[in-house]
């Protein structure tokens, strides 16, 4: 499998920025940073385009697996493995419960403003998210 590398405006590099961004306000001592940073790079690498494409997530987690023993060699096996959980179920899953995956996922999350969708609260995953989900709310609506 070969990653696409979409540098569409939608999902490419900006969004990666601002995913990697999003995450490390998300940070908690129960978090991992290194595994928040590479999820942001590496979630939406294997998109086929800018639409709709559900396998994404689930095909940039078996990518990252032929990159154990090069460009990731230096990760743990459960830094390994929370990274691909985190890839694999971005866009299927709410919350896990793992403050790691679950920094990932809000982290994607509060960038949703870029495709005209406000994040809603109420399907953040972290209670930083939460809070974070409310200010973007007011800023994009004008309200708050």
């Amino acid at each position: 499998m070969i990653a696409r590398w979409t540098l569409g405006p939608t999902h490419g590099v900006g969004h990666w920025d601002r995913v990697y961004k999003n995450g490390q306000w998300l940070l908690t001592p129960d978090a991992d940073p290194l595994v928040v940073g590479l999820f942001a790079y590496l979630h939406d690498s294997c998109r086929k385009d800018d639409g709709p494409d559900y396998h994404h997530g689930a095909r940039a987690a078996e990518w990252i697996d032929t990159l154990r023993y090069t460009l990731l060699r230096e990760i743990t096996d459960q830094q390994m493995e929370l990274l691909k959980t985190a890839c694999r179920l971005h866009t299927t899953t709410h919350r896990t419960g793992n403050p790691t995956v679950d920094a990932c996922f809000d982290a994607d999350r509060l960038d949703l403003g870029r495709v005209g969708i406000i994040p809603d609260p109420d399907k953040m995953a972290t209670e930083k998210g939460s809070k974070m989900a409310e200010q973007r709310a007011g800023e994009l609506t004008g309200v708050g």
